[in-house]
C-alpha cells in the first residue's frame, strides 16, 4: 500500500523532488507551512514528512530549527538535493522566443547571469513550483519560469536551458522525520546523532560541555544556537554527530555533556547521506 509523503510547497517544489528522490513509489502531500508538514505527520496524515534545514548558500532553515525539537517527531535520514535551476517553457518553446521570466526573487537572484545575458525580463512569483504551472497555464511562448526538472515533468514543460544557477555547489540538506524512530543497528554503516540541549547557568558551561566530544574523538558536524521564546538569556542548541549513540566514545561524551546541561533530548539516529 502507497505511503504518504509531507513536503511543503507546490508540487514540483525542490522539496517535492527530495521526497520523490526518497520515496520514488510512494504517494507526496504537499503542505502550504513547514507546521502543516510536521503536523501532517504528527495526525498520522502521512507517514513521513521531508523537511530542508540548510542550504550551502543561505545556511539553515530557521523555522525548522524551532519546530522540530517540539514536535515529538523522530528524524529517520537525511538526502542532500544539488538545486540546479532551469530555464522551463511551452513545448516546442526556444531560447529565442522567450522574452520574460517568472520565480521565486531568490530563484531569479541565483541565475543574475544568465537573465542578463539573455536581456530577459523578470516577474516575481511566488515560488518555483507555482511558477511553472503558472506559464502552463498562461500558455505563453514569451514567458519562462526557473524551476527545477522535476517541475517541468510535473506541469508538462519543457527544460529550455539547464543548470542556469549563477553558484555550482548550491544544494540542499534535507530531512526525513516521522512519528516512530527507525534507529539503525550499531555498525550496520554511518551513521550521524541529531540532539539539541541547554547548558545549565554556570561560567564556562558551553565550553565543558563541548570537551567531552573532542576528548572522546567524537566528530562534531554541527552546532547551531538559537534563542527560545526571545528571550536573550535562553539559549538551545542544536547539534549532529557522526557515530551511534551506542558507541562507547559517544556514551562518554553524552555523559560529560549531562554534567552541564539542563536540557538534552536526541530527536534522531540515522544512515548518514553523502553531500555528492
Amino acid at each position: 500500500m502507497s505511503r504518504k509523503i509531507a513536503f511543503q510547497g507546490e508540487p514540483g517544489a525542490f522539496s517535492h523532488a527530495a521526497a520523490h528522490a526518497l520515496f520514488p513509489a510512494d504517494e507526496a502531500l504537499p503542505c502550504v507551512t513547514f507546521e502543516d508538514t510536521i503536523a501532517a505527520v504528527q495526525h498520522g496524515d502521512a507517514d513521513y514528512g521531508v523537511v530542508p534545514v540548510e542550504n550551502s548558500l543561505y545556511g539553515r532553515i530557521t523555522d525548522i530549527y524551532h519546530l522540530l525539537p517540539e514536535s515529538g517527531l523522530h528524524i529517520n535520514g537525511e538526502h542532500f538535493l544539488r538545486i540546479e535551476m532551469n530555464l522551463l517553457g511551452l513545448p516546442g518553446t526556444t531560447l529565442e522566443d522567450i522574452r520574460s521570466v517568472q520565480s521565486l526573487s531568490v530563484a531569479l537572484g541565483q541565475c543574475r547571469k544568465f537573465i542578463s545575458r539573455h536581456k530577459l525580463k523578470t516577474i516575481n512569483g511566488v515560488d518555483t513550483a507555482g511558477s511553472a504551472r503558472e506559464v502552463a497555464q498562461r500558455g505563453d511562448r514569451t514567458v519562462g519560469a526557473i524551476a527545477s526538472r522535476f517541475a517541468a515533468e510535473v506541469y508538462g514543460l519543457d527544460v529550455v536551458a539547464a543548470n542556469i544557477e549563477d553558484a555550482a555547489h548550491n544544494t540542499t540538506r534535507f530531512l526525513v522525520i516521522s512519528k516512530r524512530p527507525e534507529t539503525p543497528v550499531r555498525g550496520s554503516g554511518k551513521v550521524k546523532t541529531t540532539f539539541v540541549f541547554r547548558v545549565r547557568n554556570v561560567p564556562a558551561a558551553l565550553y565543558k560541555a563541548m570537551g567531552g566530544f573532542a576528548t572522546n574523538g567524537v566528530n562534531m558536524t554541527k552546532l547551531e544556537s538559537y534563542m527560545l521564546d526571545g528571550s536573550f538569556t535562553a539559549t538551545q542548541f542544536y547539534a549532529d554527530i557522526e557515530g551511534h549513540p551506542d558507541d562507547r566514545n559517544v556514551q562518554l561524551a553524552f555523559e560529560e555533556l549531562n554534567f552541564f546541561t539542563d536540557h538534552f533530548h536526541i530527536l534522531g539516529v540515522y544512515p548518514a547521506a553523502s553531500p555528492d
